[in-house]
């Protein structure tokens, strides 16, 4: 079943939008025009939804040719695991999630596919340190 959307509502004497605002006496939810004095009962709860962990992985956006753009930095030390091809550009997850950890997407220049690191879940130090 669908999650229940909220739908705008409009004032039926000047036509401005219709914003919530709770009735605390009667413990109802109303929408109310913020111009007029005209209220009604809403017919549904809901005032904003706003529901971020609808994906639970993270998933790579759908780029064209993203493995021949000249601005993404090039890695040769990760190999392709589908056709060992040693370079990708790779580029950071967009989500801007608190919950996950921030995920690199590589892209094999040779036969396009998207992978992640295999060594992210370790720890990999500069030669040194």
């Amino acid at each position: 079943m669908a999650p229940p959307k909220s739908v705008y509502k409009y004032c039926r004497e000047c036509n401005n939008l219709l914003y919530p605002k709770a009735d605390v006496h009667r413990r109802i939810l109303l929408r109310a025009c913020r111009n007029c004095q005209y209220e009604e009962e809403a017919d549904a709860a809901l005032v904003y939804r706003n529901d971020l962990l609808t994906i639970t992985k993270e998933q790579p956006g759908v780029i064209q040719d993203i493995e021949t753009d000249p601005t993404l930095p090039r890695r040769s030390e990760v190999p392709c695991p589908h056709c060992h091809h040693p370079e990708a550009v790779f580029y950071q997850d967009q989500s801007k999630r608190h919950e996950t950890r921030m995920t690199v997407f590589l892209v094999c220049t040779s036969c396009k596919k998207i992978f992640t690191d295999p060594r992210v879940g370790s720890v990999v130090r500069p030669a040194g340190a």
